[in-house]
């Protein structure tokens, strides 16, 4: 069932609204997120608004814990998933830690608040062959040569090589790359920098994106970016899952996933081939480790299934 829309018939109470808007400000100039994290903080904190001022909440001094737990059951009655109502519980405990931090309120009324514990399953990832199928695939639709086969090679390599998401894949300039290195400075979330090694295949194909590809798309309006469309500008998001899709649908038997499996794809691979934890959480910019460890049940379900198949007393 999709989410309620955000749209509203009615004004919420000024308190409501000026905080929101002190609060949307916050977001943007102290903690410098993203416009994506910031409209998905406001979205939810609006259906919770929505919500409180059904009830009669008109003050921030009214919003407590009975009314935070009544807006997140209405919103399991509407469908919402558990992993969107994990979401809209931490996005009401941050901000209601904010009111008590600013002095708005004289007790957090989140701070005893629970979220449904959402599911860690993750998206299928692609066995070692698979991924090596699908890079070969690609290469040999860029053998005729043509600037756009030798982008896709190279953002593929990049895209397994490393294990950074789409976002920051489309963000990469032409002086992100350290070439003698084999090193590329990636902005993640929060804009935390970190550097990623490549391998050498990722560096054969970006060299040849560089030195025979990206000369014969650029344009006066190209910039520094890195990858470019078929027009010259920057590639955007969607034109990079939609060649993964395509590119898989090539390999027979394999899963169809988008960029994010193949950053899975890149980080179980990882932890198969000895890899440490934290290595891996660094190479893939999470904050918590607790969210990189998520990929050792994959590690482990492939071990499990490898030893009943073939360990005699199994």
């Amino acid at each position: 069932m999709p989410e309620e829309p955000q749209e509203r018939d009615r004004e919420l109470p000024e308190q409501l609204t000026t905080a929101l808007a002190d609060y949307e400000r916050h977001l943007v100039s102290e903690r410098d997120l993203s416009a994506h994290t910031v409209r998905a903080y406001l979205g939810d904190l609006t259906t919770l608004f929505d919500h409180a001022e059904r009830l009669g909440v008109e003050r921030l001094a009214d919003l407590d814990l009975r009314t935070l737990r009544s807006w997140l059951a209405n919103q399991q009655t509407r469908g919402s998933s558990r992993t969107t109502l994990a979401r809209r519980a931490t996005a009401a405990r941050v901000f209601t830690a904010w009111l008590a931090r600013t002095g708005r309120v004289a007790v957090d009324p989140g701070a005893s608040l629970k979220s449904p514990k959402a599911r860690t399953t993750l998206p299928g990832v692609l066995r070692a062959d698979e991924a090596r199928a699908l890079l070969e695939a690609a290469a040999e639709l860029a053998d005729d040569g043509s600037p756009v086969g030798a982008r896709d090679v190279a953002m593929l390599e990049l895209l397994y090589a490393t294990g950074i998401r789409v976002g920051e894949l489309v963000g990469l300039d032409v002086d992100d790359l350290d070439r003698d290195r084999q090193v590329v400075r990636v902005l993640g979330k929060g804009r935390k920098e970190r550097s990623a090694p490549y391998g050498a295949p990722a560096a054969q194909a970006l060299a040849r994106w560089l030195e025979t590809g990206r000369p014969a798309l650029a344009r006066s309006g190209s910039g520094a970016a890195l990858f470019l469309g078929a027009r010259g500008g920057r590639i955007d998001q969607r034109a990079v899952r939609t060649l993964v899709h395509q590119r898989l649908a090539d390999v027979p038997g394999a899963p169809d996933l988008g960029p994010h499996g193949l950053r899975h794809t890149a980080a179980t691979h990882l932890l198969e081939g000895g890899a440490d934890l934290r290595s891996v959480q660094e190479l893939l910019g999470h904050a918590s480790l607790a969210t990189t460890q998520l990929y050792t049940h994959v590690t482990t379900d492939r071990l499990r299934r490898a030893y009943q198949q073939a360990h005699p007393r199994a």
